[in-house]
């Protein structure tokens, strides 16, 4: 009869990456229900005296309140899913996906808006500045409310034992917060030329503002698009931090990296792994104590190979196949270390023997 196995939770290790913003969540869903009663007093009040600018400022506004919908959608699903074993590494993209998609958005809502701005400037309508203006002050008024409601909450930064310190990006309210920072910008670029057309007759400076807005509005998602779809597809992150964990191995001698990928797997989560090979490899908790100052790493995979026929220990061991080198026998240990707090504190180690024939 077998006997019962010990214990194995000094090899176990969580994979729950979601980074918890509540405090913005909450200002999210404060966000959203002024957006809410602002679109439809704006459609109800356009409705009854038939003022096009309320209803169609109402409609855009409710662009507005899908995008924030969009933004708590992926806060509750990354909460509710965030140790779902279905996710290898937990929920922490989804907050990073929202941001891509809703970055998007906002690229197809400054296209939208240079479509409209140049269609205007040569076929020029009429402006009934008074209602405009009304709605553009209504709309200001609402997204400055909005724009401090949310800019305190994007992310923080906080320091480690180890001496620097991480800013954890929340890549999904960033986005939130830039849909009613392009509002805003929208808003008072109209007043300004709404003013200018009423008391000046520069009618045409309308349009030139809208494109002038679409303009900053998609470099504000560009530059939101390029820091989330690294993310996404696993990019190799930081190749001088992955520089300095080689050396660190290799310069114990007769140790040589073969393999290393560096990724995030959430917005503020890096995770890494390392093949290396030695005649004579240490045990893996020396490698867990050498790479323990590498504190940007919540998810470190190590495999150590032996050689131990290879007289060259500065080759990879694929590059000794002609000479027998590791023809005989592999050992390959397994070090697994996950920390949330960055204290290292678990490690893993898994030996395996794999015999070649």
């Amino acid at each position: 009869m077998t006997a019962e196995f010990h214990t194995t939770a000094r090899w176990q290790q969580a994979h729950d990456f979601n980074k918890e913003n509540l405090s913005g969540e909450r200002s999210t869903k404060w966000v959203l229900a002024l957006t809410v009663v602002t679109m439809l007093a704006e459609i109800i009040a356009g409705t009854v005296y038939g003022s096009m600018a309320l209803l169609a400022d109402g409609w855009h506004m409710g662009t507005h309140a899908a995008a924030f919908m969009l933004t708590l959608f992926a806060y509750t699903y990354a909460r509710k899913n965030a140790t779902n074993p279905r996710f290898a590494f937990g929920t922490g993209k989804v907050s990073v996906l929202g941001g891509f998609t809703s970055a998007v958005a906002l690229g197809l809502v400054a296209l939208v808006m240079v479509i409209e701005s140049v269609y205007r400037l040569f076929a020029p309508e009429a402006i009934h500045f008074n209602q405009a203006i009304l709605v553009a002050v209504i709309g200001l008024t609402v997204n400055i409310v909005s724009v401090f409601l949310l800019k305190d909450h994007q992310g923080h930064d906080h320091g480690h034992d180890h001496g620097h310190s991480h800013h954890h990006d929340d890549h999904n309210l960033k986005a939130a917060y830039f849909h009613v920072l392009a509002d805003a910008l929208t808003s008072l670029m109209a007043i300004a030329a709404l003013l200018a057309g009423k008391y000046m007759g520069a009618n045409w400076l309308d349009p030139v503002m809208g494109i002038v807005g679409a303009v900053i509005i998609s470099r504000w998602a560009w530059g939101l698009i390029k820091q989330t779809s690294p993310i996404l597809l696993d990019a190799s992150t930081e190749p001088d931090y992955a520089s300095q964990l080689v050396r660190r191995i290799e310069a114990e001698g007769d140790h040589k990296v073969t393999d290393l990928h560096l990724w995030k797997v959430s917005a503020d989560h890096h995770a890494a792994m390392i093949s290396l090979v030695s005649h004579k490899p240490k045990d893996t908790d020396y490698y867990h104590d050498l790479l323990a100052d590498f504190s940007q790493i919540d998810h470190l995979t190590i495999e150590v190979n032996r050689c131990d026929d290879c007289t060259e220990a500065e080759h990879p061991r694929n590059s000794c196949n002609g000479s027998g080198c590791c023809h005989h026998a592999t050992d390959h240990d397994h070090d697994h270390d996950h920390d949330h707090d960055h204290d290292h504190d678990h490690d893993h180690d898994h030996d395996h023997d794999h015999h070649h024939h």
